[in-house]
Order: C-alpha cells, then structure tokens, then sequence
C-alpha cells in the first residue's frame, strides 16, 4: 500500500494537485491510510501536491508548500492556507492510468 500511494503522489504533475481523497479512490484505500503514508513515509515524493479536499495542508507545512507552488505556477487562494483545488487538480483519468502502468511490476496481493 505504501509504494502504491507514494508512486501515485510522484505522477502528479508540476502545477496540479490532488487531494487524499483522489489518492484513496485511486489506490483503493481509505483518505486517512492516505495522510498516514504521507505523514510517515512522504518527505521524498512531492509532498506539497497532495492536500486536502479544501486545497489545504496542516499549518507547519503550509510555509514550504507556498513557496513550492510558486514555483510550479499554483497561487494560494483567499486566507493563504492553500490553493482553490478546483483550478489545480490533476487530470485523474490520466493520473489512473500512468498509475496502473506504474505498479505493473507490484504484486497484486501487494498490502
């Protein structure tokens, strides 16, 4: 489950994003395992793109995400604790299939 969710996170491409929601549907798991897998094991991936269904991240995060979005073209939306998710999210139809390509090679009893 892990690797499936963290390759997930690294198809999102630069300037879009995805909420923990869009990764649970896609892996097939719960929006909490999803932000457990993050909180745990996500500081090599790009982090920064997946937030919550507001566009939000938690507030210790938010600093270093900003910056991170400017520099992919994603602006914050009113308030400043994050971006209109709407306008960023992720082609998810694309996302799926660049996923089931990118976990071929996973065994499908893989946790």
């Amino acid at each position: 489950m892990v690797e499936r969710v963290l390759r997930a996170v690294e198809l999102v491409p630069r300037g879009r994003l995805v909420s923990y929601g869009d990764l649970a549907a896609l892996v097939g798991i719960g929006p909490r395992q999803v932000g457990s897998v993050m909180r745990h094991w996500g500081g090599n991936v790009t982090w920064w793109r997946v937030t919550n269904a507001r566009g939000e991240l938690p507030e210790h995060l938010r600093d270093e995400a900003a910056a991170r979005w400017a520099a992919e073209g994603i602006l914050l939306g009113r308030g400043g604790r994050g971006a209109p998710i709407g306008d960023y999210r992720a082609d998810l139809a694309a996302l799926a299939t660049d996923w089931e390509r990118a976990c071929a090679d996973l065994e499908s009893s893989d946790p």
